[in-house]
């Protein structure tokens, strides 16, 4: 029997003493190894006898069969030269935690599939508890993976999203390399970026080769000065969507100009409710409340690719180009700026780029010169985008799953758990399902097979 419930449990250097049901649930006593009793759970060395516990403690462990099952043990209290007192260290579970590993692995595998309340469900667990699991299992595949999740760092992008109401925001750090998450912290600023910098080593810092980001001068100036090597890229997204605020800011203001002159235009009648006989709209009238509804509704007519639009997008283009107003200039500025983007070379973008400079000054619409002079200032970074082949995609599909896990979960008042839950879910640390071969040991096998 006890052979039965070592495989069971997966349990190693432990000893099983016995095994009884209690309020419904199956308790088995346990007892590490005479080699793994005594040791600091910091360190893992062997330290003398400081007191006992009075009572035992029970780690829940996975469910046998339908039933709850729980590990039983009287642990000791250790002195550690170097760590001073704590609870010694048991083969069964993690510092501080009371469940077993392969739960908080079961645990934390469940929820970068799915929600912590169906989790917790499952689990039969307080669902404020699995963000602590989530934690625990992170820190510990960090310590484990060999090399810090910073080795090898050549190209990152920067970005900020918000986590929470309030203006609340994190900042995430991602590897365009290997294409994952690597770092976040609640807040932004130049405080929050240096505690990244500061986590880097200087060779770490001075292998960094391209860092993508929002236009945000105070992220130059500081990444400039720590990353010496570090060429700046500005994001094409962030980029066009200047010029497509810009539009959009055009269109709003050409639909209350035609708004308006529909409304001069209408006759004015003494009292609400239909018209009296002969007493209908003008042609003219109605010609100018038309124009004012194609300009309303022909936002995403203009801000969407042209070879995304549907047939009435289409129609609804054409109406904005022959009625040839600032709208329809605005329009081709952004697509020219879009070009920019797709040039087959940098010296391409370069004339591209001078050639929308020029056009833009003098268009004479104060939305897109306002778009002009931010575009001036940052004509170098545009061009190193083009010549590098590189943005801030990444990033934002990042920032759309942190999005959605914050989502699933309506908000998560630990940052911290947060944090963890999202390294889980969007590093390339995964954890993984107690009792199945991790990924690179399937192929292994397969491949021996």
């Amino acid at each position: 029997m006890n052979r039965i419930l070592l495989l069971a449990l997966s349990l190693t250097a432990t000893i099983i003493k016995g095994l009884r049901i209690d309020a419904g649930a199956i308790v088995v006593s346990v007892c590490p190894h005479k080699r793994r009793q005594r040791l600091c759970p910091i360190c893992g060395h062997r330290c003398e006898f400081y007191d006992a516990k009075a009572q035992p403690r029970r780690w829940r462990a996975m469910d046998l069969a339908r039933s709850m099952c729980y590990l039983e043990y009287r642990p000791a209290r250790v002195r550690c030269p170097e760590h001073g007192v704590h609870v010694e260290a048991v083969p069964w579970a993690r510092h501080k935690a009371r469940c077993t590993r392969d739960f908080e692995d079961w645990v934390a595998w469940l929820t970068v599939h799915g929600t912590i309340s169906a989790v917790a469900e499952l689990a039969r667990i307080e669902w404020h508890s699995v963000g602590g699991i989530c934690k625990r299992v992170y820190d510990d595949l960090e310590a484990a993976r060999g090399q810090g999740r910073f080795e090898g760092l050549r190209r990152i992008g920067i970005d900020e999203t918000s986590h929470k109401k309030g203006h609340r925001y994190l900042t995430v750090v991602v590897d365009h390399d290997r294409g994952c998450l690597i770092w976040a912290h609640a807040g932004y600023g130049k405080e929050v970026l240096n505690r990244f910098l500061d986590e880097l080593t200087r060779e770490q810092r001075r292998a960094i080769e391209i860092v993508t980001a929002d236009g945000a001068k105070w992220i130059k100036a500081l990444v400039k000065r720590r990353c010496p090597n570090a060429g700046w890229v500005m994001d094409p997204f962030h980029v066009v969507s200047w010029i497509n605020d810009a539009l959009d800011g055009v269109r709003r203001e050409e639909w209350q100009v035609a708004k308006r002159a529909a409304r001069d235009a209408a006759p004015k009648r003494e009292r609400p409710g239909l018209p009296a006989k002969g007493d209908e709209t003008p042609a003219e009238a109605k010609a100018l409340q038309e124009a004012a509804e194609t300009i309303k509704g022909s936002r995403y007519a203009l801000v969407k690719n042209p070879s995304d639009l549907t047939d009435t997008q289409k129609e609804k283009l054409d109406e904005v180009r022959r009625a040839g107003s600032h709208l329809f200039k605005a329009w081709e500025l952004k697509e020219n700026l879009r070009a920019v983007f797709h040039s087959s070379s940098a010296k391409d973008a370069r004339a591209l780029l001078d050639a929308w400079l020029r056009r833009a000054s003098r268009c004479r619409i104060p939305q897109v010169v306002a778009v002009n002079k931010k575009v001036r200032h940052r004509k170098d970074d545009i061009i190193a985008a083009v010549e590098l082949g590189i943005s801030n995609a990444r990033v934002e599909a990042i920032n759309n799953k942190i999005k959605v896990t914050v989502r699933m979960g309506y908000g998560f008042k630990n940052t911290d758990n947060l944090i963890a839950l999202l390294m889980l879910r969007c590093s390339d640390n995964k954890p993984h399902l107690p009792g199945r071969p991790v990924k690179g040991e399937k192929e292994k096998v397969k491949k021996v097979a």
